[in-house]
């Protein structure tokens, strides 16, 4: 790619604004939800942020040059203060930065990128900002990976970039692009003292129909979890450019696309992979790994500025149980205390599966939340799930407050390893119940659902999901549907043994 006038344009509009550009209103919005928390740690809450992020890092090329020239502002435009600034104003505790590579790129990284995010963390304290990439994941698409932050996190960036991004080397090298080399980067991250997280990013973006998989498949999200099951632990659930169908002026695109997806569409703004009951999300769970869905803005340009995203926790937010601590906030990813919305449906969504008990005492080892396990003993056969909600008291984005039309709660059975590595069904996963307006209870400003789980007679997991629409199942998503019509939030799973 060689430099473009568009892109000098963007870049002299940058200067000339201090980089707000295509700043939007909030409606409402007078800052994050979570603003009372101490700085510095603090009990747990729920935190919202965002781990697929673009800055003017994103470059493009000059391939007239040899090695080729990186072009600052060629793909994404922002700097990356001003990508804080905007998560900021959107109510995000956190953000990742995960610019992705091309010839050489992991030099640009450790040389100009990383000395720009110790000056956006500076310029933007409220934001906890993590370093990592989009890797150009050998053999498949992209992914999300995240350095924990630590003295050495340049230099643990620099190592897994310039020897495993499939793109970095000059001149190409196609051993790089290459499963056996995917496997070999994980059991590198593996073995590092400060462990990276890795979340695969848009994964059926690239695929031609419903469960005809294109980069990436099931068989190697199998391969990845089972070679470094504490770094390989899941993928978007729902996947950015979800702005591609807005026009600058916020009106429809009838041509344009959720999430950029031009084969199979997203279904309820959601990946095929999580949004289909019963499908690949399903079956890893019914595997019982641990593999948790994440939602991002994937913020390349605004579309105001004629691309196809949402600024930072605009439109989708991933929260995160944690206390505001770049190592508890990487703890929750890591292990699953998560749940994802999109649209600004919801701003707190707890699950939680207790063990019935005949007194009606709850022991304090008898209730387990997202990401963890209920431990059922001797004669115990049901449990008590509870779901809690709150719609925000403020309007989104677009200044609308949509309103939570059904909750589902969903379970399936864990079954062990599937014989086929390349299964993407779980034909035991069922809606287990389905909760209306006239079927739960406020409690202050939360939302409760509660529904008892009866005979159980093996391990299972639950998950909930809602949404704005009546629709029983999320419906593919045509060409030009309104991002902001369409909304749903996804719980990570509770599982249960016995």
């Amino acid at each position: 790619m060689s430099a473009s006038g568009d892109s000098v344009t963007r870049r002299r509009l940058l200067a000339v604004t201090g980089g707000l550009v295509g700043a939007v209103a909030v409606g409402g919005l007078t800052g994050p939800a979570w603003a009372d928390r101490p700085p510095g740690g603090g009990r747990r809450r729920w935190l919202p942020g965002d781990h697929h992020v673009h800055s003017e890092f994103s470059v493009g090329y000059d391939d007239s040059t040899s090695p080729p020239k990186p072009i600052l502002g060629g793909d994404a435009i922002y700097p990356l203060s001003v990508n804080a600034s905007n998560a900021e104003r959107f109510g995000l505790a956190w953000i990742v930065s995960t610019d992705h590579g091309g010839p050489l790129h992991s030099k640009l990284d450790a040389e100009q990128r990383y000395p720009s995010l110790l000056e956006a963390r500076r310029s933007v304290p409220k934001v906890l900002q993590f370093y990592g990439m989009e890797l150009d994941t050998p053999a498949a698409d992209h992914s999300s990976l995240i350095i924990p932050k630590v003295a050495t996190e340049r230099d643990i960036l620099f190592q897994l970039e310039s020897r495993f991004s499939k793109r970095d080397p000059f001149p190409a090298d196609p051993s790089f692009d290459t499963e056996r080399k995917m496997l070999e980067a994980l059991r590198v991250m593996r073995q590092l003292p400060h462990k990276p997280l890795l979340f695969a990013n848009h994964p059926a973006r690239s695929a031609t129909g419903l469960g005809v998989y294109g980069q990436d498949t099931p068989a190697e999200f199998r391969d990845w979890h089972d070679t470094a099951p504490d770094i390989a632990h899941g993928f978007e659930g729902a996947p950015g450019h979800q702005a591609d169908t807005l026009n600058k002026d916020g009106s429809i695109d009838p041509d344009g696309r959720r999430g950029g997806y031009g084969n199979h569409p997203t279904m309820g703004g959601f990946d095929q992979m999580t949004a289909r009951l019963g499908g690949l999300w399903d079956s890893l769970l019914g595997e019982g790994r641990r593999w948790w869905i994440t939602s991002t803005s994937d913020s390349h340009v605004h579309y105001t500025d004629g691309g196809a995203d949402f600024w930072p926790g605009e439109y989708s937010k991933t929260y995160v149980h944690a206390g505001w601590d770049y190592a508890d906030v990487l703890d929750g990813l890591r292990n699953g205390r998560i749940f994802v919305t999109i649209g600004d449906l919801v701003d707190r969504l707890d699950l939680t599966v207790s063990r019935a008990d005949l007194g009606g005492a709850m022991p304090a080892d008898g209730t387990a939340s997202v990401g963890e396990t209920l431990r059922l003993r001797g004669r115990d056969r049901d449990a008590e799930v509870e779901v809690r909600f709150r719609v925000p008291a403020t309007p989104n984005a677009k200044g609308e407050r949509p309103q939570v039309n059904r909750v589902d709660i969903i379970t399936g059975r864990i079954t062990g390893p599937a014989r086929d590595r390349t299964s993407d069904t779980n034909p035991t996963t069922k809606v287990e119940a389905r909760y209306g307006a006239g079927q739960w209870r406020r409690d202050g400003d939360e939302i409760v659902v509660r529904h008892t789980l009866r005979d159980i007679d093996g391990p299972m997991y639950v998950r909930v999901r809602g949404t704005s629409t009546a629709e029983l199942e999320p419906e593919p998503d045509p060409r030009g549907s309104d991002p902001w019509a369409d909304l749903w939030f996804y719980s990570n799973p509770v599982f249960i043994e016995r």
